[in-house]
């Protein structure tokens, strides 16, 4: 199982949290193209479908319930295909991805503590400012910061001036989400360089399954060997990182970067038709116009960075 280089932070906003990166800017395009788009959209899809599953599954489980079998069922699969060799590591090395697993476990938990409490599109809008808002730090262009500007609009129409309409710690989960996003997004780089393949990702998922183990024992206890609530977990796994994975990396082999970047901007529209499709949950006129604004800026951001990594690449 191969994957390519971890994201960078000059194309956070439009990088998934599966931790795969664009394939390079030079990426053959060419008729071929819709194929590894409609693969890269519908992991986008079992993404988002599988995220509205767990909500389901959460009155079962509880939220760090559904998180514990969700990183546990990963891991082990991943474990499996990738087979990574525990040996011939440096320390640096076991650092780095324990940090990656350690931020990917804390945005998992704090996704899921948040979408327990408000709908799933405004959570993904509001997690995904964190790969935003460091793809505009990590730019040094002043059109970046109509972006920002963009996305802080967005954020202000989601939360109607103050957030009345939304749980205020659901709201806090979300940002903290995006937060551990944008560490998961710079250790995901990191450990891409320092493991070959997908070893580094397998070993992170690990690494988080363990971590959150304890927290999912504690709050939900014997549930978690409900015949059922396995079932659903491990559907809820296959939806939301082994599925998404696979189709992500077929698609990398001929997707360019910009395409790939700009379609992962689409997922805060994603989530909300997976929120009304299987959970009923009807966006507002104002709602629906923020997710738009924000995912504007993050299209926008992205499409900064490809056209500076070009103008710079025909300065050299």
């Amino acid at each position: 199982m191969t994957t390519p280089s971890a994201a960078t932070p000059s194309t956070a906003a439009g990088t998934g949290r599966h931790g795969h990166a664009p394939a390079p800017a030079g990426a053959p395009r060419g008729r071929g193209s819709l194929g590894p788009v409609g693969l890269v959209l519908a992991g986008g899809v079992s993404v988002q479908f599988g995220g509205a599953l767990a909500v389901t599954l959460m009155p079962r489980a509880g939220a760090l319930g559904v998180v514990t079998l969700r990183l546990l069922v990963a891991a082990l699969v991943l474990m499996v295909l990738c087979r990574p060799k525990l040996r011939g590591h440096a320390r640096a090395d076991w650092g780095t991805v324990i940090v990656f697993g350690v931020s990917m476990a804390a945005m998992n938990g704090l996704f899921y503590q948040s979408v327990a409490r408000i709908p799933l599109g405004p959570a993904v809008t509001l997690e995904v400012l964190g790969p935003l808002a460091l793809s505009v730090l990590a730019s040094r262009r002043a059109v970046n910061l109509v972006w920002a500007a963009l996305a802080l609009a967005g954020v202000f129409l989601l939360g109607g001036g103050g957030f009345s309409g939304l749980d205020p710690l659901g709201v806090v989960f979300a940002l903290g989400a995006g937060a551990m996003w944008a560490a998961y997004i710079v250790f995901s780089a990191r450990t891409g360089r320092r493991f070959p393949q997908a070893d580094g990702l397998a070993l992170a998922m690990a690494v988080a399954a363990v971590l959150f183990l304890p927290l999912g024992v504690i709050e939900s206890g014997t549930k978690l060997l409900d015949p059922t609530v396995l079932g659903l977990g491990a559907a809820v796994a296959v939806l939301s990182s082994v599925l998404p994975y696979t189709l992500e990396l077929l698609a990398l082999r001929r997707l360019p970067a910009s395409t790939f970047a700009i379609l992962m901007s689409l997922e805060p529209a994603l989530a909300a038709a997976a929120g009304f499709l299987v959970l009923d949950q009807a966006l507002s006129t104002a709602e629906a116009a923020a997710i738009a604004l924000v995912i504007a800026a993050s299209m926008g951001a992205v499409r900064t960075q490809v056209g500076r990594g070009k103008a710079d690449g025909a300065g050299l």
